[in-house]
């Protein structure tokens, strides 16, 4: 069926293509397309931090790696990479905030995934390649739809179709067998009225990580109708990823042992003692997306948006289990069999809903937005045991228990997210503009025990039904002293309900009463200024982010490599980002923002192995750098254009413990220091490209170039985890590995693992466009 849809959409551009007609985008139909998006972002005289990435910007980086790397030049901006070359598994953090926290919206409707409030980017592979710009507006933003914002908003406004017929062409290849192709069309304006657009695209990389291979297929497709106040667009697109896994990281020992793309997922050893490697170790996923989009110019100075949107995912996480306990899975009543088996935890869930605003601005001193969305998540997630270790002799306790493809747990879950807001910019005199922005917004969520193991689920019922119901105001003043010069202030809050994974850790701990998973505040207070001149601009941005019960990372993983987080009474954050861009000649430019923050739980309290509780006072929050830098070169001339990329990063608590260190054991029983850091790092990326056309034979433009990535070959790790056990010794508390006397873990091995991220490599790049 795609392939009938895109062979039709290729005649219709070729047709097109014949016709070459001359007919330019219209303001009208510029506004119309933006209307969806405009609703929920920030303009130029909103008091919120913000940055704009433009079409062009995106081009130049869209290489392979994900979209997150390609906004890490943004401030205040830190990224994971498990297969530590950018493509695969990726997150994006923003002031230290992770990715459960950062609202995502396409179109203005919502891409956080309901039950774990992220968006995995592995699922909609490619989806640059789709994006007319994209926005991030730091701390709590302004009123958007879906997942509350605690750190940041990224807003995507997906590729314009235009009124000329086009095809594209874009091919990668490079380092670590890692490869792009994408193949793009545009059948411009046909009758007047009608256009669709798409593209083709596949990625695929062995990755730096052993065995860390990705293999992504994804397509994106859109029609519209243009009519003079009206605009009607259908789109859809998708994903569908093979990964490897490669979220168990490793721990400095491992790594001096067996080097630094060591992995041990999938790792398990025969009779004999060799060690192998299972093949079937993936994710698989299938996310399919629909979106109707409506917008209508009532009058100059009122429009609308309205957009329905539908999700279906489906995959699954296959994992050979060495060692398991076969009473955990419902296949043995001996709690003394501990044998090896594969399980699949699988998904299917649909997402759906509705969002839309009415927007007014009468041209003169006011600008207001009334809107907001209702949203609808039904899920299961269920284990099947596919396979187990033959000649086992177990008592089951049910006949069927070890059977081919045996279900040993199943849950449901739902969660209905309504919202409604209002905002409004109001000119009080020349140049002094007044914001408020007012959100209601409810959750309600039911769930079955959240839990992977067996006879939990038996009964049916939701052991979490619970209702949030959140206020969020915002308000603000900004004035533009002059034409060069700017200044703003904004205050705040936010709320966010708690995801799946801490109500799993609820149930795994029911009688620690701070393991109740409760919803988190932020009170967010930003103060700017900015200077614009033509060849110069500047600005500085002053935040104070402070927190009731914050889920914070904890430093832990679960069995799926899912970062842990935990409320945390009260906790801030503080920085200034600081910003400057100069072009004092045509072919010279200079990017730099720089981010320092004070990052801190103001107490926070640590379990010791005798059960007692200690106090450790005022303490850095996890994965939260003091210190970011970015500085980007850029040479242009005549097509030819060379950047230099440098990105600094300071060091990163692995826990918020302010433990840099912890007590493990050589093979020799000697204790050893370990580390609980992630080391600072410092890369430099080059990026060549020369631009031309050849118009005899059709090419309207064509790129080619080479992107060479961290040319100095640092060694530096992204992300990592940490779990210490923690002790008294002469009145002072130490952090150690627990695992040594149980298992004989050497050093730091089972207690701390890091993600290493690729030395020198390249991708080269070629774009063609008719």
């Amino acid at each position: 069926m795609v392939k009938r849809t895109f062979a039709s959409c290729l005649f219709f551009t070729a047709l097109g293509m014949m016709a070459q007609s001359q007919k330019a985008d219209s303001l009208k139909t510029v506004d119309l397309d933006e209307v969806n998006v405009i609703s929920t972002r920030a303009g130029e005289t909103t008091p919120v931090a913000h940055t704009n990435v433009s079409k062009e910007q995106i081009a130049e980086l869209n290489t392979g790696k994900d979209l997150p790397f390609l906004l890490s030049m943004t401030p205040s901006v830190t990224l994971s990479s498990d297969a530590g070359n950018g493509i695969g598994y990726t997150t994006l953090r923003v002031r230290g905030t992770d990715p459960s926290r950062i609202n995502i919206t396409a179109n203005g409707i919502p891409m956080n995934d309901a039950e774990s409030a992220q968006v995995f980017w592995v699922n909609i592979p490619d989806f640059a390649s789709s994006a007319e710009n994209v926005q991030i507006q730091r701390g709590v933003g302004t009123s958007t739809n879906g997942a509350g914002a605690f750190g940041a908003t990224v807003n995507i406004q997906t590729a314009k179709i235009g009124t000329l017929p086009s095809l594209g062409l874009d091919a990668s290849a490079g380092s670590y067998g890692s490869n792009k192709e994408t193949f793009r069309f545009s059948t411009g304006m046909l009758a007047d009225h009608w256009a669709v657009q798409g593209r083709l695209s596949h990625i695929s990389s062995d990755g730096y990580i052993d065995r860390a291979s990705v293999r992504l297929n994804s397509y994106f497709l859109q029609g519209g109708y243009y009519g003079d106040n009206t605009v009607v667009k259908f789109i859809t697109f998708n994903g569908q990823e093979r990964t490897y896994h490669a979220w168990n990281y490793t721990s400095k020992y491992e790594q001096s042992v067996n080097g630094r793309t060591y992995n041990s997922c999938g790792e398990y050893y025969d009779a004999d003692g060799n060690r192998h490697y299972y093949n079937g170790q993936t994710d698989n996923y299938h996310q399919q997306n629909y979106q109707l989009l409506w917008n209508q110019i009532f009058s100059p100075v009122l429009n609308m948006n309205v957009g329905l949107h539908y999700t279906k995912g489906q995959g699954y996480y296959e994992q050979y289990q060495a060692g398991a306990s076969w009473m955990n899975f419902g296949m043995s009543t001996d709690p003394t069999v501990w044998e090896d088996l594969v399980d699949q935890q699988k998904m299917d869930n649909d997402f759906y809903g509705i969002v839309a605003s009415l927007n007014y601005d009468n041209r003169q001193n006011l600008k207001a937005t009334f809107g907001g969305g209702w949203n609808q998540y039904s899920g299961d997630q269920f284990g099947h045991i596919v396979w187990t270790k033959p000649g086992v002799v177990t008592t089951a306790p049910t006949p069927d228990a070890l059977s081919p493809d045996f279900e040993y747990y199943r849950n449901h879950a739902r969660k209905t997210d309504f919202n409604v807001y209002g905002k409004a910019t109001y000119e009080l005199f020349r140049g002094m503009s007044a914001f408020l922005d007012l959100q209601y917004r409810h959750v309600g969520l039911k769930m079955q025990n959240p839990t992977v193991g067996y006879g939990y689920n038996a009964n049916k019922r939701y052991v979490i039904d619970n209702g949030y119901d959140f206020f969020n105001p915002k308000f603000g003043l900004n004035y533009d002293i002059t034409p060069q010069h700017k200044v703003y202030v904004s205050y705040g809050i936010g709320h966010k309900e708690p995801v799946r994974n801490n109500f799993m850790q609820q149930i795994a701990n029911p009688n620690n009463a701070a393991a109740v998973a409760k919803a988190e505040q932020l009170g967010d207070l930003e103060a700017g200024y900015k200077f614009q001149s033509p060849h110069f601009t500047a600005g500085a941005n002053i935040y104070w982010m402070h927190y009731k019960d914050q889920l914070v990372l904890t430093g832990e993983l679960n069995a799926i490599g899912e970062a842990l987080t935990k409320n945390l009474d009260k906790s801030y954050r503080l920085g200034i980002e600081l910003e400057a861009a100069w072009k004092p000649v045509d072919w010279f430019r200079w990017d730099v923002n720089a981010t320092l923050s004070h990052n801190r739980v103001k107490d926070i309290s640590v379990t010791l192995d005798d059960g007692t509780t200690e106090s450790l006072g005022s303490q850095p929050l996890a994965f939260s750098p003091n210190f970011i830098l970015n500085n980007l070169f850029t040479f242009s001339y005549k097509g030819m254009k060379l950047g230099i990329q440098t990105q600094y990063i300071s060091e990163q608590y692995l826990t918020n413990t302010g433990f840099k260190t912890f007590r493990g054991w050589d093979t020799e029983g000697h204790a050893t220091t370990e580390t609980l850091m992630l080391g600072e790092n410092f890369a430099t990326n080059i990026d060549l490209a020369y631009q031309f056309h050849i118009k005899s034979v059709g090419i309207k433009d064509a790129s080619i170039g080479l992107t060479l990535y961290n040319i100095f070959s640092a060694k530096f790790d992204n992300n990592g985890w940490a779990a210490p056990a923690y002790t008294k010794e002469n009145g002072q508390v130490l952090a150690y590995n627990p695992n040594y006397a149980s298992y004989g873990a050497i050093r730091d091995c089972w207690a701390v693992g890091f993600a290493p991220q690729a030395p020198f490599h390249f991708m080269a790049h070629l774009s063609l466009n008719f």
